[in-house]
C-alpha cells in the first residue's frame, strides 16, 4: 500500500532529481584510515600547488576529458568545481531554454571563474522522471539515483565553442519529519529534516 509520505516523497525526488542537474561526486565514508587518507590528500595537494606553479596557463584549453562536481544548495543552485581539460569553478543554476531560472528546466549554466557554458540535461532529466525511490516509512526516510546523457554547448570567455558530452549520475538522500498526529506516520508536506543531492559526471569537451 502506497503511503502519502511515499507519495510525496517519489515526488520531491523526482522534482530535485530532474530538476537541478549540474554535476557532482559522492563523497567517501572513511573507517579507521582516516588520517592516513588525509595525510595522502595533503600530498596530492601540495603535489598539485607545486605543478600548477610551474605550469604556463594556455589561452585557450585543449580538448579533453572532464570530470564535474557541484553539490546542490537546492533545486536550482549549486556550487561547481571542473578538473582536466578545464580546471575552473563557480556556480550553477538551473534554467529552461530562454535562460530563467527553474527547476525542471532541460538546461544547467554553470558560471565560471574564465567563462561560462551550458549544459543540456533534458535527456537525463527523462531518465530521472523513471526513477523509484527506495523509501522506508519506518525511519521516514528516503533515496534514489539516476543516470543519463548530456551535452555542452554555448560556451564564452575561455570555453567560447565548446562542445562536448558528459554521463551524469545523481543521488538524492532525505530524511522527513514524523506527523504532529503522534500515529508514527511521515509528514512528507512539511519541511525535510536532511536532505542532499550530489551528481556525478564525466565526459569530454572540445574547442573550435
Amino acid at each position: 500500500m502506497q503511503t502519502r509520505h511515499g507519495t510525496v516523497a517519489r515526488a520531491a525526488l523526482a522534482i530535485a532529481i530532474a530538476g537541478a542537474v549540474c554535476i557532482s561526486i559522492a563523497g567517501t565514508v572513511l573507517g579507521g584510515g582516516t588520517t592516513a587518507a588525509f595525510a595522502s590528500l595533503a600530498h596530492v595537494t601540495a603535489e598539485h600547488t607545486a605543478r600548477a606553479t610551474r605550469a604556463t596557463q594556455t589561452a585557450t584549453p585543449t580538448a579533453g576529458a572532464i570530470v564535474v562536481y557541484s553539490p546542490q544548495k537546492d533545486s536550482i543552485h549549486g556550487t561547481v568545481t571542473i578538473t582536466g581539460a578545464i580546471g575552473d569553478y563557480g556556480v550553477s543554476t538551473a534554467v529552461n531554454k530562454a535562460g530563467k531560472a527553474v527547476a525542471s528546466g532541460g538546461y544547467v549554466k554553470l558560471q565560471l571563474k574564465k567563462g561560462s557554458f551550458e549544459v543540456n540535461t533534458s535527456a537525463f532529466n527523462a531518465q530521472a522522471r523513471k526513477v523509484q525511490p527506495t523509501i522506508n516509512d519506518a525511519t521516514c526516510s528516503a533515496s534514489a539515483s539516476a543516470t543519463g546523457p548530456a551535452t555542452i554547448f554555448n560556451g564564452t570567455g575561455l570555453y567560447q565553442g565548446i562542445t562536448g558530452t558528459l554521463t551524469i549520475t545523481a543521488l538524492f538522500g532525505i530524511v522527513s519529519p514524523t506527523a504532529k498526529s503522534g500515529k508514527g506516520q511521515c509528514n512528507g508536506n512539511a519541511k525535510p529534516l536532511s536532505q542532499y543531492m550530489v551528481i556525478t559526471g564525466s565526459g569530454s569537451v572540445s574547442f573550435g
